[in-house]
């Protein structure tokens, strides 16, 4: 023990001596009492002193030595290392676009924190007189703001940043196009108007290279470079592939081979297809859920899930898919229908039921898999069961499902019964699935599982709030406050660039 005492003092002792240092000139009195002490630590060494008594003799020696400088010498300072600046990387966020208000919440993934708020819509003068000088433009645009809209602009449906986090792309259904914005600097890089006049929902490719985007009023589906910062391919158009009435949601599977995606026809008009048969069909048009190979965008499957519903025994149910969520394995697909508060779930490599082809949507023969295994229903709200459906949200009972990394447990939005619900999922023809209610929000609208953590985003667009789900303990977490009307939200990034420019 004295021997590592010794020790301890003989070397604090030489650290004292070392770290003297003086700013522009020699200080004798200094220099001398670095000498003293590294005589004494040299003789302590060389006669292997570790006692306590050579010890004390160093210690001594720096205490004798004299420490002041001499008047008018320069002033002695000990040497402080410099603290690093902690290195931005490239940070994982949640974006959150805000529909009626034309805003983005840039929100940190893990802490819940809104990191930054975007303008979406920098350009909205210029983009308005263009609206008011071109007849046709305008009657679109009052359509989509009065019918589809509820009466506000529609400023922003979807949106994903680019790989590098420094751009975010955004489609802006009032104005009909896509735009890429730098999230420095809050200016558009890059557009892309419709062939249409509405754009919708988007989705990326798995690699983070490809950014497809629903033509609403074109039934097409576009594909565009993601792009990035500094890169001159950004937003430019490659393929397209065709689709039924109002192209909606799609979804890559099978690594980036193939898209499944659906359209949801006409939900802007009175009446559902279920008690009208075809007469329901020309008014909602084409509903069309399919498959669809990325490598040429041929259409590989495409079903009528209103006729695989009526063949499996649930007649007059609409065949319109809204949002859905994908098995793991990617054979089961969780639908939701318009209408229906609940979770359809069809097997798309089952034989289909009765074996023969019922019908062909444009020019596709009814695939020989697919089949809808059962309905799992959901609660509905009491003042709900009475409303007449012509006052659902564009025809939603419910908007938005999103599933948990394991394919355990579906994050669903009941959105005209207000609430959101974590649904275990059980057996898949029969039985009772466990469901646990949330009431924290007002017309839930959309509903996305985190890739950095075990939660699910839903946002509430009446209530201007994302609520923030975790799937393993089933209850809110957390709640974020945002622009007016969130609707989509997506997982994304953001660069080192733009965090400084964000300081």
């Amino acid at each position: 023990m004295r021997r590592t005492a010794g020790l301890c003092a003989l070397l604090t002792a030489a650290a004292v001596g070392a770290a003297w240092t003086i700013g522009d000139a020699a200080v004798p009195e200094r220099a001398a009492a670095s000498a003293t002490i590294s005589s004494a630590v040299s003789n302590a060494a060389a006669t292997g002193a570790a006692t306590g008594a050579a010890a004390n003799a160093v210690s001594n020696a720096a205490r004798s030595a004299p420490l002041s400088a001499a008047p008018g010498s320069a002033r002695l300072t000990p040497v402080v290392a410099k603290k690093k600046k902690k290195k931005l990387r490239k940070r994982d966020v949640m974006v959150i676009g805000a529909n009626w208000g034309g805003t983005a919440s840039i929100v940190d993934a893990r802490t819940y924190r809104t990191l930054r708020t975007l303008n979406i819509v920098p350009d909205k003068a210029q983009e308005m007189q263009e609206i008011w000088t071109n007849p046709l433009r305008l009657a679109l645009y009052l359509v989509i703001q009065q019918v589809i809209g509820q009466g506000h602009d529609q400023l922003v449906d979807d949106l994903f940043t680019t790989r590098d986090g420094n751009l975010v792309a955004v489609s802006r259904p009032s104005f009909g196009d896509v735009v890429w914005i730098d999230m420095a600097t809050n200016r558009i890089v890059a557009e892309q108007q419709m062939e249409g006049f509405r754009t919708d929902h988007m989705e990326v490719s798995p690699d983070g290279t490809r950014l497809l985007v629903s033509d609403s009023t074109a039934k097409k589906v576009h594909e565009y470079v993601l792009g990035g910062r500094g890169n001159p391919d950004t937003g430019k158009k490659l393929r397209t592939f065709p689709s039924g009435e109002t192209p909606h949601e799609s979804n890559f599977i099978a690594g980036g081979k193939r898209i499944v995606h659906a359209s949801i026809g006409r939900v802007y008009t009175p009446l559902d297809a279920g008690e009208l048969g075809e007469l329901g069909n020309v008014i909602k048009a084409d509903r069309w859920l399919q498959i669809v190979r990325n490598s040429d965008f041929k259409i590989l499957q495409r079903w009528d899930i209103g006729k695989e519903l009526a063949e499996a025994g649930y007649p007059q149910m609409s065949s319109a898919v809204r949002p859905m969520a994908i098995s793991p394995d990617e054979r089961y697909l969780y639908l939701q229908v318009s209408f229906f508060h609940g979770v359809v779930v069809f097997d798309t490599q089952a034989k289909d039921l009765n074996n023969t082809v019922d019908y062909t949507l444009g020019g596709v023969p009814e695939p020989r898999t697919g089949r809808v295994l059962r309905l799992v229903h959901l609660p509905i709200k009491e003042s709900v069961k009475t409303m007449p459906r012509e006052e659902y949200v564009l025809d939603s009972a419910h908007h938005g499902m999103a599933i948990n990394k394991a394919g355990t447990k579906l994050c669903v939005a009941g959105t005209m019964s207000d609430y959101g619900a974590i649904v275990r999922i059980g057996n898949l023809t029969s039985g009772a699935w466990k469901q646990k209610i949330f009431n924290a929000g007002l017309k839930p609208y959309w509903a996305t599982t985190s890739p950095y953590s075990n939660t699910c985003w839903m946002s509430m667009s009446g209530t201007d709030q994302v609520v923030v789900y975790n799937y393993k303990r089933e209850k809110v977490v957390a709640k974020v406050k945002t622009g007016d009307h969130p609707q989509r939200v997506r997982e994304g990034h953001v660069s080192a660039r733009v965090q400084r420019a964000w300081r």
